[in-house]
């Protein structure tokens, strides 16, 4: 009996104990139920997907611009650009004209997709794993927190969409020993609400759109096992 408690101590004290009721739940379990869809831009690589923007750009511009503007330089440099890009596009083997047909109905889906949680994971006990963007913190630890799916998102890449970032409030802080880059487990009850948090940036500040919150939840390093 001893001993079970000495370990129940030891397991509290580093970290490892969670909630009973927690389900073990990944970035997938947030996106909604239902709206899947081919999303053929997906499977472009890099350079494909810059070369076929140019080509949009260029054909959504090229019906405003003057004539004097047509024989200037500086659109002789854009056109060049532009069959270049077609070129290129046309040797990969890329569908351009149908691609670019299905630009709006692609961006209703993904913009739908984005702003629709998941109902059947409100209110549950989860468990997720994830990277924290500090909102409020006293010295070293952090108290109010943004939990993203990768290193980095809202500073070096786009936001993901409001359904894939979770604000998280815990009652005890959290000691990110120097180490902001660093992913945790997050442990608590989810609910569904958006909010627009202000995320500070060293150029600024900028509004991020959030679909998740968890209240009072724990924070733990990461461990896979």
């Amino acid at each position: 009996m001893r001993l079970a408690f000495i370990v129940l101590i030891t397991l509290i004290l580093s970290g490892h104990v969670h909630a009973e009721n927690s389900v073990e739940i990944g970035w997938e379990d947030l996106e909604p139920k239902g709206l899947d869809f081919y999303d053929p831009f997906e499977e472009l690589t890099e350079d494909q997907m810059y070369n076929l923007a140019l080509v949009a750009e260029f054909r959504d511009a090229e019906a405003s611009i003057s004539e004097k503007d047509r024989a200037s330089q500086a659109f002789k440099n854009i056109e060049m650009d532009y069959r270049d890009a077609i070129k290129f596009l046309e040797k990969e083997g890329i569908d351009i004209d149908g691609l670019l047909a299905q630009r709006q109905e692609i961006t209703e889906k993904r913009r739908l997709r984005a702003k629709t949680p998941n109902k059947d994971i409100n209110g549950k006990q989860v468990r997720i794993p994830g990277y924290l963007l500090p909102l409020e913190f006293t010295e070293k630890e952090v108290t109010e927190f943004l939990l993203v799916p990768w290193v980095g998102a809202c500073i070096h890449t786009p936001p993901p969409p409001a359904v894939q970032i979770i604000h998280v409030k815990v009652d005890k802080g959290v000691d990110l020993d120097g180490n902001m880059y660093a992913p945790v487990w997050v442990d608590g009850q989810i609910a569904i609400e958006f909010s627009n948090p202000e995320l500070d940036f060293v150029d600024g500040v900028q509004n991020i759109e959030v679909g998740y919150k968890i209240e009072g939840g724990m924070v733990e390093p990461y461990d896979e096992e």
